[in-house]
C-alpha cells in the first residue's frame, strides 16, 4: 500500500491550486498560491477554526533554489505553513505583494512556529522578504530532551519523523535540489513541501508543544 500520494483537485480558479496529499492515514488539504487574497483567506479560515488561538502551533518550512556557487544565493521561493491537516504553500517570489495578514500571522506572539533548523529558515525569510517570525521552536532540541537522545540535536526531519512518529519519509535529492523558483511546481515538489510542514506540525503535537499555558 502506498503511504504517500497526491491528487490534484483541478481547481478552476487561476489564483490558486488545491491538492489532497495522502500521507499514511492522514489527508492534508493543500493550497498553493501566490495571490495575497488567497493567503489572507487561508489565514482567516485557519484562525477561525482553532478553539484556543493563544496556543496555536504552526509547522513551518521554506524552500529555495539551491546554489552551486559560493557567491550566488537565491531567495526563499516557497513558504510552507501547516496547521492540523491544512497546508498552505506560498510562492513568495511570485506574490505581487506580501499581505499584511501574513506579516501579522508570523509575528503573532501567541503563535509558535515549529520546524527543524527553523532558526535558519526564519533568518532567511527576514533577509529575503522582510518577514519576521516572533516565536519559533526547533524540534530537534525538544526531541533530544524528550527521548534522551543527544544525537537528535543535529538530526534531520527524516530521522525525527522516524523516531517520534514511527513513520518513514523520503527526501529524494532530485526534489530537494530542484528548481523551487519555478512558477509551476511539480506534483512531487508540492507533495514534498506539504509533507515537510505537516510532519513538523505532527512532531510538535507529539512533543506537546503549545499545550502549556
Amino acid at each position: 500500500m502506498t503511504t504517500l500520494r497526491i491528487v490534484d483537485n483541478e481547481e478552476q480558479d487561476n489564483r490558486y491550486d488545491l491538492f489532497d496529499v495522502y500521507f499514511h492515514s492522514d489527508t492534508i488539504k493543500t493550497t498553493v498560491t501566490s495571490d495575497p487574497d488567497i493567503v489572507t483567506t487561508w489565514i482567516s479560515e485557519t484562525e477561525s477554526s482553532i478553539h484556543d488561538r493563544r496556543h496555536l502551533v504552526v509547522g513551518l518550512d521554506v524552500e529555495w533554489r539551491p546554489s552551486f556557487h559560493r557567491n550566488q544565493q537565491f531567495k526563499v521561493a516557497t513558504l510552507q505553513l501547516c496547521v492540523d491537516r491544512r497546508c498552505l504553500i506560498v510562492q513568495l517570489l511570485y506574490c505581487s505583494s506580501i499581505p499584511d495578514s501574513l506579516v501579522s500571522f508570523l509575528s503573532n506572539g501567541d503563535y509558535t512556529f515549529v520546524g527543524v533548523g527553523v532558526e535558519n529558515d526564519v533568518e532567511k525569510l527576514v533577509e529575503d522578504h522582510d518577514l519576521s517570525v516572533r516565536n519559533m521552536v526547533d524540534l530537534r532540541v525538544l526531541a533530544a530532551d524528550a527521548y534522551e537522545m543527544s544525537n537528535l540535536k543535529t538530526a534531520g526531519l527524516k530521522e525525527l519523523c522516524n523516531v517520534v512518529l514511527g513513520r518513514q519519509i523520503e527526501k529524494p535529492r532530485s526534489i530537494t535540489m530542484g528548481r523551487w523558483d519555478s512558477e509551476w511546481l511539480s506534483l512531487d515538489q508540492i507533495q514534498y513541501a506539504c509533507v515537510d510542514a505537516f510532519v513538523s506540525f505532527e512532531i510538535a503535537k507529539h512533543l506537546n508543544v503549545g499545550t502549556k499555558p
